[in-house]
């Protein structure tokens, strides 16, 4: 029986999306893949595959859950399964790197970003960049890891040297551009199919970890957006800013299916790219607000998909 197949490793973050297709009898397979084996040499099952490995997945205790899943999804391409953000989404997914490369290439703007590796060179990276105030935050993330604010390369140095410097997972720091927005929150553009969703409106006066799901909103030790209240996402009616067609560009060019992009407007009114979730997540509250249900919609595409495989 062909299925829809999903590639995760977190189960709170499938969970909505699993009684979306109960809703919609859609058959489907859950692969959790914190630990596994690929044989080569095998043929996968039939269907389509849709993947949402997390970045943040080493701070569950699955740090190899990206690699094992890169594995997989190359060997489910290699054999022509239907896989929605396959192995260019996760290499994405992964680096922050990659992610502003990739965003400059379609023209799309991103803050100035100076990556490092070593302590020594971060200091130097923030010296290159040259303004402040700035920002550091780790390479392979998700909800804002590793992410803080400077006024002073002092202040840098005396974070890098001092107990609380925390490395990133894969060793590599970005020293990045401040974008200060007139009013205190960000924008986060969604996307299935490739195409736009909805975007939400993320306040952002308690800090930049920024995580809208459910699971985050209650006691998640790693994503303090958790002790804010759920009206801090709030879906914009009509959003139809020029950017839009810029990353549906951008999404088919690397063959991602599914996201959520993270937008800022400074004073001047410049739009700025500065992060990619391939793993993206829907807030509850907001979308019962506006009467807008992304797992729902994602359950569609996936059941639609899978219907033409079928014929």
């Amino acid at each position: 029986m062909t299925k829809i197949h999903v590639l995760h490793e977190n189960n709170e973050w499938t969970n909505h999306l699993v009684r979306r297709l109960e809703e919609l009898s859609l058959p489907y397979e859950l692969w959790h893949l914190d630990q596994g084996t690929i044989d080569l040499a095998s043929e996968p099952p039939e269907g389509v595959f849709y993947n949402r490995m997390s970045a943040s997945s080493h701070t569950r205790g699955h740090r190899y859950a990206p690699e094992l899943t890169e594995g997989v999804l190359a060997w489910l391409e290699a054999n022509g399964r239907t896989v929605f953000n396959g192995t260019r989404a996760i290499r994405l997914e992964v680096s922050k790197v990659n992610q502003y490369t990739a965003l400059q290439r379609e023209g799309i703007r991103v803050p100035k970003t100076v990556a490092a590796v070593g302590k020594k060179q971060i200091i130097e990276a923030a010296e290159k960049l040259g303004m402040t105030p700035f920002i550091t935050k780790h390479n392979r993330a998700g909800k804002g890891l590793g992410v803080q604010l400077f006024h002073s390369i002092d202040a840098l140095k005396a974070y890098v040297e001092g107990p609380t410097f925390e490395e990133s997972i894969d060793g590599i720091t970005l020293i990045q551009q401040y974008i200060e927005a007139p009013k205190p929150y960000i924008t986060r553009c969604e996307f299935i199919g490739g195409k736009f969703v909805y975007a939400v409106r993320v306040d952002t006066s308690d800090g930049f970890e920024l995580c809208p799901a459910d699971a985050c909103s209650i006691e998640d030790q790693f994503c303090p957006v958790g002790e804010t209240p759920p009206a801090k996402f709030e879906i914009v009616e009509g959003f139809n800013d020029p950017i839009i067609e810029q990353l549906e560009t951008f999404l088919q060019k690397n063959e991602i299916a599914v996201a959520g992009i993270e937008i800022i407007e400074d004073a001047d009114g410049n739009v700025y790219a500065y992060d990619v979730n391939t793993n993206t997540n829907y807030n509850s509250d907001a979308e019962a607000k506006a009467g807008q249900y992304g797992m729902l919609e994602l359950a569609t595409f996936l059941g639609d998909a899978l219907a033409v495989t079928t014929k």
